[in-house]
């Protein structure tokens, strides 16, 4: 994929993202809809995926690329739990959950395995010379 096309995609993917949470916070579909959180962790994870790549396309070895997208979206994902836990703490006095905190981060990480396999199947394919 060019980086034109890519660069289309990441903006496109960030507008949805920003519009359909700005639609959940105003009609309450995080506490409404019970895996609303869930579709927005993966689209997240897919995104910042999808971003690290277009910055930092694979050169050489796409088993690097891997981890280290993953390891980014796990890093950043990590870092917003934390925020969430700690607006959850202070402002809504919510308490801690392990559940799903270990679900956002499972489903962070499910967004970036995918954005590398929307990229990177299709550029080894090319590289090899694969119809797949």
């Amino acid at each position: 994929m060019n980086k034109k096309k890519l660069f289309k995609t990441l903006a496109y993917l960030i507008v949805f993202i920003l519009i359909i949470n700005f639609f959940a916070n105003k009609f309450y579909w995080y506490y409404s809809i019970w895996y609303f959180d869930v579709i927005m962790h993966f689209l997240g994870g897919f995104w910042v995926g999808l971003a690290f790549l277009y910055l930092f396309p694979p050169k050489d070895s796409p088993l690097g690329a891997i981890f280290i997208t993953l390891l980014l979206v796990l890093t950043v994902g990590v870092l917003w739990e934390v925020f969430e836990i700690l607006i959850n703490e202070i402002i809504a006095q919510n308490p801690f959950n392990v559940l799903d905190t270990a679900s956002d981060i499972f489903f962070d990480l499910s967004g970036g395995l995918c954005a590398i396999l929307y990229l990177l199947v299709p550029l080894e394919n090319q590289r090899t010379g694969s119809k797949e």
